[in-house]
């Protein structure tokens, strides 16, 4: 009896697992963000900036926040690269949005590449957190001021914050992750996630 219900237990569990992806253009910061939060949420030391490449493909991470377990997709983020992006929409749960808040030349491409995500049906619904990454450097601006920027118009009532952290000291970046964690938990998508998944595992077998 025992067995049963531990194994009823893991089961449920491992359905918890929550799929995020991180997105944005190249340089934005995609990847030292993703190893700086293995390195806060994490026994694994993340690679220093220093020796992180640009991404080609993808990058995973695995970490817990507020007992929930997170698998990080990082993709890369040149323009010849996110055309990929779509490949991963079906299974997220939520979007993390990165933009180098201190390079403004480039907002226009984040802003473009942004709202080519939010059209897309199969993302429809997921709780979206936009970075205004690169606070350490004197001139970024606010997430206040890339919002404005950005004036994201049509959400289709999804859930979105704007934040403003540091990937390379890790300012805001704990505050982020749970917000995230607490909108996926009341989040439709991740309802409708869920159901679909024990509607596969039911199946016949």
């Amino acid at each position: 009896m025992f067995s049963l219900f531990y194994g009823l237990w893991k089961h449920m569990f491992s359905k918890l697992e929550l799929h995020v992806l991180i997105l944005g253009i190249d340089k934005a910061g995609k990847t030292t963000l993703l190893e700086k939060m293995k390195t806060m949420y994490s026994n694994v030391e993340g690679l220093p900036p220093d020796r992180i490449v640009p991404t080609v493909g993808l990058n995973i991470g695995r970490t817990e926040v507020a007992n929930r377990k997170l698998v990080f997709w990082d993709l890369g983020g040149q323009p010849g690269l996110r055309s990929i992006w779509e490949k991963y929409y079906e299974e997220a749960h939520a979007v993390i949005f990165v933009v180098d808040a201190a390079c403004p030349s480039r907002f226009e491409d984040a802003k473009s590449a942004l709202e080519k995500v939010l059209r897309h049906e199969d993302l429809q619904g997921a709780p979206l957190l936009i970075l205004a990454n690169k606070q350490d450097l004197p001139e970024a601006v606010t997430a206040e001021e890339l919002a404005r920027y950005l004036d994201l118009k049509k959400l289709d009532e999804r859930l979105f914050m704007f934040e403003a952290v540091s990937a390379y000291d890790g300012l805001g970046i704990r505050e982020s992750a749970e917000w995230l964690v607490q909108v996926m938990d009341r989040s439709k998508r991740t309802e409708m996630l869920r159901e679909r998944a024990g509607a596969m595992g039911s199946g016949p077998s």
